[in-house]
Order: C-alpha cells, then structure tokens, then sequence
C-alpha cells in the first residue's frame, strides 16, 4: 500500500481523506525507488501510472487530477470541463466534487493541502519559493472562495519539503518575500557564503497564509532533502550527481 502520512487538522475532520505521500509503496526502481508519481521524470510510465492507482486506492478516490505545475501564481478549479489527460498549466486545484482527489507532486517544495470542510471545499498547492513569493496561496484561497469557502474557516497543511538547513539561497528570493512584508525577513538567516542565506521555506509558507487570512495552519517539520528514505528531492540529487529524481504526492479528497 502507498504510504502516507497525515496531519491531524485534516484527520480530525472525517469528511476528508488526504495524504502526503512518501517515496514508499510503489513499484519504480533505481533512483526513483519507490512510490514515483511524477509524469514529467524519465521513470517508466506504467510504474508512474501504477503508483497513482496506488494513492487514488489509498485515498478511497474516484479519480485523481493533477495539474501541468510551472512554478506560477494559478489556481484553477476542477470541475467537467477539466482536461485529465492535457491538464492546465496551474499550480493550485480547487474543487467541491466529491470522492475526486486534487493533488500536486514536489520534491523539495511545499505542498499544501487545504480544506474549508463546512462548505465541501478543497484544494491542493504547490509553493516553491517563486510561487509562494508570487501569489499562489492567495489565487489557491480566492479560488477557493469562488466555490463558496470562507477563508477564516479554512484548515491548511504544510507537507514535507526542503528544510532550513538543507536550503541555502540567493539574495535574490530575499527580496521576493520583502516585497511582501517586512516580517518575512524572520525566514531567512546567513548563510555560509557572503550574500547567501538559509531559508525556512516552511515558515515562509505559513506566513503566506497569514496573509491571505488562512488562521488554522499545522506544519508538519519534514526535512525532503535529510529524509532519503522517505521522501524525493531533486537538491540532494544535484549534490549526489543523478541523472534524474523521483515526485512524490500529495492529495486531498472529500469523502
């Protein structure tokens, strides 16, 4: 079985069945081992295809959509006219459909799940540092409220990804988030080499959707990059030289 792990501000609710899966559980091989759900890797597509019917078993869902993600500020919402085979290039999926699962695949960067679970919300976020500093949580929540959420009831989840200490950046995403508001400079400590800095993208994120309203937050602190076992991420397969990297999932569905 695919293995995933969950956050309890979701769990709690029983309207809702999510996960943030890990790299366990699958059937692809060498460096993708195991629970590969990225489209866009060179792994063998009928192993990819294999470890999505996994999850969507997994999640007790119909169906699964995911979108074409291009680091950008887009939410779009899932409903008839949502192409499953030539997904919209977006990088959050709204919908109020029940037992359709919407998720997003990282390996490094935020995934975020939200659920507004009074009004049959939902939606799933993908956030690196571009469309975090961009937009996107807010376009994910707005498109939310456009399917009748409200965002002072609406419970968010920060998923694995890429941890302070493993994420030295330029000064470049610095001022990305300053433009924002001043208080984001407290996600961002010096870094080994001058003009660098270490970056808490987790806590970035969390602020992100402090702003956009989002008061029920619960991160759950997983390391993408110091957690081999359990989770993909394409900086550590930079630094150890692959050829290429595994996706993992992560999905959230009303019952």
């Amino acid at each position: 079985m695919a293995e995933r792990i969950e956050a309890s501000l979701l769990t709690d609710c029983k309207a809702i069945s999510h996960g943030f899966f890990t790299r366990r559980g699958g059937v692809s091989c060498d460096v993708y081992e195991s629970l590969n759900a990225g489209r866009g890797s060179d792994d063998n597509p009928d192993s990819v295809k294999e470890n999505r019917a996994r999850i969507i078993t997994t999640l007790g869902a119909e169906r699964l959509a995911t979108p074409y993600q291009v680091h950008g500020a887009r939410a779009v919402v899932v409903d008839e006219t949502f192409d499953f085979e030539a997904p919209p290039k977006a990088d959050g999926l709204v919908t109020d459909r029940r037992g359709l699962a919407v998720g997003i695949v990282t390996a490094d960067c935020a995934p975020v799940l939200l659920a507004d679970s009074e009004r049959g919300v939902i939606a799933a976020c993908h956030a690196g540092w571009r469309g975090a500093a961009s937009g996107i949580i807010e376009a994910t929540v707005a498109c939310m409220e456009s399917l009748g959420a409200r965002r002072d009831n609406i419970t968010a989840a920060l998923g694995p990804m890429i941890g302070q200490e493993s994420y030295e950046v330029g000064p470049e995403v610095r001022a990305a988030f300053l433009t924002i508001e001043p208080f984001f400079a407290n996600f961002f400590a010096d870094g080994i080499q001058a003009d660098k800095y270490w970056f808490d993208l987790e806590g970035a994120v969390a602020g992100c959707l402090a702003v956009s309203g989002v008061a029920m937050v619960e991160p759950l602190g997983r390391d993408t990059y110091r957690e081999s076992g359990h989770f993909y991420s394409y900086r550590r397969a930079t630094h150890e030289h692959h050829p290429d990297y595994g996706r993992q999932l992560s999905a959230i569905m009303l019952r």
